[in-house]
């Protein structure tokens, strides 16, 4: 949980790198969330409100935590689009997010495996 409120106060803080733990433990609690609000909606019959609230809350923390993670394997931001393309491109941008971090610093800042 520690890891999912620092992504969310770091919430445009499209700088630095974001070890695994940081972006997966965000992607597992997100997805939690959304499971729990979808249920919630349909006991309640309440539409899509709830699951549409939450997912343009996490929105810009979403894209912020995926840059970082994606600076800390070497690879620049803009790699995120590259998930635009049916398929292959998420499948892609999937191996990139289960790989390991890029050793020591890097241009994007310090290895956080070190930091902390």
């Amino acid at each position: 949980m520690e890891w999912y409120i620092k992504v969310i106060q770091n919430y445009v803080g499209f700088q630095g790198r974001a070890r695994r733990k940081e972006y997966w433990t965000f992607v597992v609690i997100s997805f939690v969330v959304s499971v729990i609000l979808e249920v919630i909606q349909r006991v309640l019959h309440l539409g899509q409100i709830l699951t549409s609230l939450y997912s343009l809350a996490v929105l810009l923390p979403s894209l912020a935590v995926s840059m970082r993670r994606l600076h800390d394997t070497g690879r620049t931001g803009w790699w995120i689009l590259i998930g635009l393309i049916p398929i292959i491109g998420t499948i892609i941008l999937l191996v990139y997010m289960f790989l390991d971090s890029q050793e020591g610093d890097n241009q994007y800042g310090p290895n956080p495996k070190l930091i902390e």
